[in-house]
């Protein structure tokens, strides 16, 4: 059995019952960082075996964790927050599992993309979730192709290249396209910027930028 486990993407509280319930139960636990995932389950007082799972380890120790699932063992995978498989490993080990006949649940829980663009006031009944943009290779031709797009967009972003995004928006969708900002959700200094692209980018361009970064942008009209 194979468990995909959402953890808070800042606020502790914002852990599911049962997702707690999984994570007591389960023989091992799957951990992007096992140093960010110790803060959590000794905030909740819970001992289990942690090994690493993450982008660059995943296709060595894969076959390795199929097996061991096939042999009985029942696993929850973590990310560092959020769901795990947005913008976060999941993917192959899931697609393996299933190939192998493995059960597999992922637990609904926190998400940073869907309170961001609830909380927008922007359009969320169809939406295009972009995670992050490539840094360069690539990167003009998809602003290009979301210029025409008539969903609302989301984007993740690093607060290094928040500024450098804004513009980069600018440049291919225009200055007044409705945009939110939201940084640092759940946490003490949440902030939510909104306005056109060139006001949210004022905005920024004057203080240093921390913390998680989620974009929604309007839709072409």
């Amino acid at each position: 059995m194979l468990y995909i486990v959402p953890t808070p993407i800042g606020n502790l509280r914002d852990i599911t019952l049962r997702a707690l319930d999984v994570l007591k139960d389960v023989d091992l636990i799957l951990a992007e960082d096992t140093r960010t995932s110790s803060k959590l389950l000794n905030h909740y007082e819970i001992s289990k075996p942690l090994t690493p799972f993450h982008s660059h380890n995943e296709h060595q120790v894969v076959n390795h964790l199929v097996r061991q699932l096939q042999e009985g063992k029942k696993m929850a995978l973590v990310s560092d927050a959020g769901t795990p498989g947005i913008s976060d490993p999941a993917f192959l080990l899931v697609r393996e599992a299933i190939k192998a006949g493995i059960r597999v649940e992922c637990l609904p829980g926190a998400t940073a993309f869907v309170p961001a663009l609830v909380n927008s006031g922007l359009p969320a009944s169809r939406f295009a979730f972009e995670g992050f943009l490539p840094l360069k290779k690539g990167r003009q031709t998809i602003f290009r192709q979301l210029a025409e797009e008539e969903r609302t967009l989301i984007f993740y972003e690093s607060p290094m290249r928040l500024v450098r995004t804004l513009a980069d928006m600018i440049q291919y969708f225009g200055p007044g396209r409705s945009c939110s900002v939201s940084r640092e959700l759940t946490k003490i200094y949440e902030e939510q910027a909104r306005g056109t692209l060139q006001e949210v980018l004022d905005h920024f361009k004057s203080k240093t930028v921390k913390g998680e970064i989620v974009i929604v942008v309007a839709g072409k009209d």
